[in-house]
């Protein structure tokens, strides 16, 4: 409903849309060009993903490499690189959730 019963002008409903699309698209393309880290054993592996997930760096402490025990370090890895993704999906959350509520909801392959 248009408050005092007004049509809506299409024109200005059509601006909003087109900013609220550019908005989006500076968010996703911040979010490509930021990292978060996880991590676990405490610090003994590290993962770092962009903000939309992809997996740029993995470091591993020497310490955390027994060549009797590769189970270990394999679940190491699996974890530090969940943890970051976790991370990833909360600074997407951040930086895209308001967006995605001004366009009317959830937004097709985003995680909320």
């Amino acid at each position: 409903m248009i408050p005092g019963g007004g049509q809506p002008n299409m024109q200005q409903l059509l601006q909003q849309a087109q900013k609220m699309q550019q908005d989006l698209a500076k968010a996703q393309e911040e979010l490509a060009q930021t990292e978060v880290d996880g991590q676990s054993g405490g610090g003994l592996v590290k993962a770092t993903v962009t903000g939309s997930g992809e997996l740029r760096g993995l470091v591993i402490d020497p310490k955390a490499v027994d060549p009797e025990d590769t189970e270990t370090l394999a679940d190491l890895v699996v974890a530090a690189v969940q943890a970051a993704n976790e991370n990833a999906q909360n600074l997407q959350q951040q930086k895209l959730g308001p967006l995605a509520q001004g366009l009317g909801g959830g937004i097709p392959g985003l995680p909320f």
